[in-house]
């Protein structure tokens, strides 16, 4: 080979080098510009979890914890580095501050939740949280985002209403008492004889008394709910009993609107049921008032009662004015009336519903309806027997 031969080869393969090297340089520079850009996105992320307004936690598929905001570290009293990387139903054997979370999260375990799941729960004396638990994909990798929302505050405030309500209703039920026991003593003439005209009036105000009473009751219920004061004592029992004894009462209302009320049951006694006599009374009432109150006059109520698998389970239909449909997700809440029977001007508190749910719920039961607006509504409630 020629020396000019050699020089062009020498050349080229310098040439090659060099070309080899600056598509090296290029490989390395844009590797450092990606590795510039993820570490860019990973502090952008950093910073919006240490920065979140709610607590956020981030759980591999076998349940390591993999991220923690120092909202969590607060909420939970542990610090970043104690916990990360761990499993966390085994850190909560260890760590007793862990369990209220660690429940709410087995049933994501257990599959026993949607993928998208709330749960309210309490940690200490003062600290309550309300817990939003969503899975998520990323490529090949699946986890858990568990999303702590302080709601200490509006307990708080909840509880300041509860006490407000339950010393008011309190501090009127004494004077309310005495008003209706003069009224009553004034009516049956123990304190001299009264006219006609007298008598009317008197017995007007001693109803709008009852009325006012039955109203502090209603409150008081609700407080007792909701501070869990409302007193549970159950007793084997046949829930019909209960039943005849609620329509038995309820026959003067019905009586006066000309209301029809039936009540089917099997030939064969019902199970028993473990009930507490007193509040389920308040339940049944509470519903067969409604029926009675809703339903135009010469109409009808039905009260069924049937045993199902391991339940006994409590219906009632009447022929009433029901319930608009896009009112009926606000049946069960506190002072909720329907905009159909506010026009009609019948007297209520809006609390018998709520009542009814809670001691049902009280009971391990179940509660539902179905309703139609000018057709009528159908209550339901289950509860377990114990035979």
């Amino acid at each position: 080979m020629s020396h000019s031969n050699q020089e062009r080869e020498l050349e080229n393969k310098e040439e090659e080098l060099r070309k080899i090297r600056m598509a090296f340089l290029n490989i390395l520079e844009d590797t450092e510009e990606a590795k510039m850009q993820a570490i860019e996105e990973k502090n952008k992320t950093l910073a919006v979890i240490q920065n979140f307004t709610d607590g956020l936690l981030v759980l591999s598929e076998d349940n390591k914890i993999e991220i923690i905001s120092p909202l969590v570290e607060g909420f939970l009293k542990q610090a970043e580095d104690e916990i990360l990387g761990k499993d966390i139903f085994k850190l909560s054997l260890e760590k007793a501050d862990l369990k209220p979370l660690t429940e709410v999260l087995k049933k994501r375990k257990n599959k026993e939740i949607k993928s998208i799941f709330r749960k309210e729960i309490r940690l200490g004396e003062e600290l309550f949280l309300e817990i939003t638990v969503s899975h998520f994909r990323s490529g090949e990798k699946k986890g858990s985002l568990v999303i702590l929302h302080d709601v200490s505050r509006d307990k708080l405030v909840e509880r300041m209403k509860t006490e407000f309500v339950s010393i008011s209703a309190h501090q009127l039920r004494t004077p309310l008492s005495a008003v209706k026991w003069t009224l009553r003593m004034i009516l049956d003439g123990d304190v001299g004889e009264i006219n006609g005209e007298q008598r009317d009036l008197l017995e007007k105000t001693y109803q709008s008394n009852e009325r006012m009473i039955a109203l502090i009751n209603d409150l008081l219920n609700v407080t007792r709910i909701e501070e869990g004061r409302f007193l549970y004592r159950p007793e084997l029992m046949q829930i019909e009993d209960i039943v005849d004894q609620v329509v038995s009462d309820s026959k003067e209302t019905a009586d006066i609107k000309k209301i029809k009320i039936k009540t089917e049951r099997p030939k064969e006694l019902l199970p028993l049921v473990m009930i507490d006599k007193e509040k389920m009374i308040i339940a049944i009432q509470n519903l067969l008032e409604n029926s009675l109150k809703y339903t135009p006059e010469k109409g009808a109520v039905v009260i069924s009662l049937e045993k199902k698998d391991k339940e006994v389970i409590f219906k009632i239909t009447d022929s009433g004015v029901g319930i608009p449909k896009d009112q009926q997700s606000r049946i069960f809440s506190k002072f909720f009336r329907g905009s159909n029977v506010i026009k009609m001007e019948t007297e209520g508190s809006g609390l018998g519903l709520y009542t009814t749910k809670n001691i049902i719920e009280l009971h391990e039961g179940k509660i539902w309806f179905e309703s139609e607006e000018g057709k009528g509504s159908t209550f339901y409630f289950s509860v377990p027997s114990r035979s």
